[in-house]
């Protein structure tokens, strides 16, 4: 578990929060503590998904879903506001590691554990499924490890099985690569028994360590699904045949999760629960992370006081059952309930809702090419000696690109490719006209010999504009582009955002080459930026448009920002 950074929330709702559990890429989860003492998980979405009516609606499904579940060997959601400005739920805390975090550590799990953990998943699916709903994300990260059992969790993309409605967003997949069923690959209908093929998947995780479907892309898991055969490794007697009859490609062949916790614990799954049925190693781990817990009390509240997104609409926050609960994998050994991420409130403009950019009054250092709408704090001295000034930092996370292999509302797939919009048949040798450059001095004071002055004048300055992100559809900061003469693999110039609460991130620019209608350039993040920034290379095209300069890149995690700016100077 992290501790809560400067311009993070300290309270949701109810709850204050005790530190960061985790985050992914819809939001954030947090520790959190309701005013009764109860220790609860609170996943808070990201604020540029609140502006997505779609996502709003996944959401709620999401929490109804949960609620209707709330049985053994799942999660209890105690609280929810939906509808809030920024969504956030709050289920039951578990102190204990997720399936994936707990073989990282520590390995296979004995063949005792990998029964009753199937035996539990499996019951829990016959719950779920009896409800008529699907939980169609069934994998190792959903599966938390409890002493009082294991616990199935997120159920962000469960669905009724009549439902038709595709509730998806660009670069959000519904599903995992690796331990989705085939026929959720192919976009076909899906039943209960594309949660059997997952359990199945997960059970050869934990039993061996390793997928049955191993692979170095998205591309390459789907395909294993579909077309071959899954690798067993070490399973073997009753538990690999189960397993095998789970993984079977024709949803038909596949047992009912009834069938497999009777084959896995014919007595119930409750009986060797009670009598330990995790290793000494995790049973330790759990023990410290109780333990932690119990001593672990909440940071005292900045200067800048508690963010509170709304007012809980889902029960009290207080009572309910004081069964397990689920929490963030981190290094206490916590475990997430769910993946969801970063929270802050964006402050708004009282007629459109949308925040006004806020231009730096002076150049500070900024964060590099991720596209952040960010929560950056600085200190100055004020008149009760404490004068913090705090900005809420959230760094737009948009799904990384999966390679496409199949159609339908299964995936939304983010495709970086050319699309042939962008003139780049000129190479880096076929470079602009050097008339357009104007007149060069024979010693020229930034050092670039005349035959290798390439950038036309006409882009040479500082530049400035609004920044928008998925498409236009949300707004992003400010952006300055100062750009400079010099020869091809030089420095162009750089590249600065500053996001509507003030949060900066600083690129260089590196001159990729000129065309008769663009520059193009690299975008190289600084080293120094501050984490909501993006990290890494992306491809920055500069184009005319007037007397203005249109900013384009390719920069999926944040969003493919885009602007149209104005010369400064």
């Amino acid at each position: 578990m992290q501790p809560l950074e400067t311009g993070e929330p300290t309270a949701v709702g109810p709850y204050r929060l005790l530190g960061r559990l985790g985050s992914g890429g819809m939001g954030r989860v947090y520790l959190g503590r309701s005013v009764g003492g109860r220790t609860v998980a609170v996943k808070v979405v990201h604020p540029h998904f609140a502006l997505d009516e779609e996502f709003r609606a996944r959401f709620r499904r999401e929490v109804d879903a949960a609620r209707r579940v709330g049985g053994a060997w799942t999660a209890p959601v105690l609280d929810a506001d939906p509808e809030a400005s920024v969504p956030w739920a709050a289920t039951a805390y578990a102190a204990g590691p997720s399936l994936a975090a707990a073989i990282a550590d520590t390995g296979a799990l004995p063949l005792h554990t990998v029964r009753v953990l199937g035996a539990g998943l499996a019951e829990a699916l016959t719950a779920v499924h009896a409800l008529g709903l699907v939980h169609r994300d069934v994998k190792p990260s959903n599966v938390l490890l409890t002493v009082d059992g294991p616990l199935l969790i997120d159920f962000g993309i469960a669905r009724a099985t009549d439902s038709t409605a595709s509730l998806t967003s660009t670069g959000v997949s519904i599903g995992s690569p690796g331990y989705m069923s085939p026929e959720q690959i192919l976009g076909k209908g899906v039943t209960g028994a594309a949660d059997v093929f997952s359990l199945g998947a997960v059970l050869t995780y934990a039993a061996t360590g390793e997928s049955p479907f191993p692979g170095d892309s998205s591309a390459a898991l789907l395909y294993k699904v579909v077309h071959e055969e899954p690798r067993l490794g070490s399973l073997d007697g009753e538990l690999r045949e189960l397993v095998r009859r789970c993984l079977a490609k024709d949803p038909d062949g596949r047992p009912a999760p009834e069938e497999v916790a009777r084959t896995l614990a014919p007595e119930g799954a409750a009986r060797p629960v009670a009598a330990g049925w995790l290793p000494g190693p995790l049973v330790e781990q759990v023990s410290r992370s109780a333990v932690h817990l119990l001593n672990l009390e909440a940071a005292q509240t900045p200067a800048s006081g508690p963010v509170g997104f709304s007012s809980p609409s889902v029960g009290s926050g207080t009572g309910g059952s004081t069964g397990a609960s689920s929490g963030g994998g981190g290094s206490e050994g916590l475990a997430v309930a769910g993946v969801f991420g970063p929270p802050p409130v964006m402050p708004s403009d009282r007629t459109t809702g949308v925040p006004e950019p806020r231009r730096p009054e002076t150049p500070e250092r900024a964060a590099p090419g991720k596209l952040s709408v960010s929560v950056a704090a600085t200190s100055a001295p004020g008149a009760d000696g404490r004068g913090r000034k705090v900005s809420c930092t959230v760094a737009l996370a948009v799904a990384g690109a999966f390679a496409a292999v199949t159609v339908g509302s299964v995936f939304a797939f983010g495709f970086l490719g050319d699309d042939g919009a962008h003139d780049d048949a000129s190479s880096s040798e076929n470079q602009s006209d050097p008339s357009e450059s104007g007149p060069e001095a024979s010693a020229p004071a930034d050092g670039v010999p005349d035959t290798k002055r390439i950038v036309p004048e006409k882009y040479l300055g500082t530049w400035e504009g609004a920044g928008y992100a998925l498409n236009g559809k949300l707004p992003a900061g400010t952006f300055r582009v100062t750009l400079r003469q010099t020869e091809v693999g030089g420095k162009l110039g750089t590249f600065r955002s500053t996001d509507l609460i003030g949060g900066v991130c600083d690129d260089v620019l590196v001159l990729k080459k000129v065309t008769a209608k663009q520059i193009v350039a690299t975008s190289v993040a600084d080293k120094d930026n501050p984490g909501v920034c993006t990290t890494g290379e992306h491809e920055v095209r500069l184009i005319p448009a007037g007397e203005e300069l249109t900013y384009e890149t390719d920069n999926a995690e944040a969003g493919d920002p885009v602007a149209r700016m104005a010369r400064i100077k």
